[in-house]
């Protein structure tokens, strides 16, 4: 893969080529999403209380999120597989954060209430970034070759037949799209 461009011809190509329905996979990465945070309670529970039965538990969930990822992350090189599930955990605990922001903003009344979009704003990044998370983590494991090689920059450069600028869109914005396009969670 040379450039971002080819990743996402990659990614579209997928959905083409594949002709499978991609949606029970968004599923499933939501449910590995709440595994992690299952995996994460049950570590701090055990600190808490010092309860082996929580290590057990513990071990458990793990194996099988492990199970499942392979489902998703068929074939990896270097460190995409510790990648894909950061993604995914990040993703989730951004999510959360963005959540309670939200519902922080809405509980504001009287002279709080000017805050109000504000934390509605705060809560919309949040999710977006949650969003730009889990794209990211689709764009490494829908492409055969799950390198991503930045060219340093935050925008990918749009030209016309004539070499003229047509514009810029984030990478994680154009990788959005594409994802979006691939993963129809109302597909039934």
């Amino acid at each position: 893969m040379k450039n971002y461009k080819d990743l996402v011809n990659k990614v579209s190509d997928f959905k083409i080529d594949q002709n499978i329905d991609l949606s029970s996979g968004e599923d499933l990465s939501i449910g590995i999403m709440n595994l992690i945070s299952i995996e994460e309670h049950l570590f701090f529970t055990y600190n808490k209380t010092k309860s082996p039965k929580y290590l057990e538990l513990l071990n458990e969930v793990r194996k099988m999120r492990t199970e499942l990822m392979r489902e998703i992350i068929k074939d990896y090189e270097g460190e995409v597989w510790c990648i894909s599930k950061h993604l995914l955990a990040a993703s989730m605990r951004i999510m959360e954060v963005g959540t309670k922001e939200l519902k922080k903003a809405e509980a504001l009344r009287g002279p709080e209430r000017a805050k109000r979009v504000e934390g509605i704003n705060k809560s919309e990044e949040l999710f977006e970034k949650s969003y730009q998370l889990y794209s990211l983590f689709w764009g490494l494991n829908l492409s055969n070759n799950s390198k991503l090689i930045s060219n340093n920059n935050k925008e990918v450069n749009f030209i016309d037949e004539k070499g003229k600028s047509k514009g810029t869109e984030s990478v994680f914005s154009k990788l959005g799209k594409v994802v979006q396009k691939a993963i129809d969670c109302c597909k039934e």
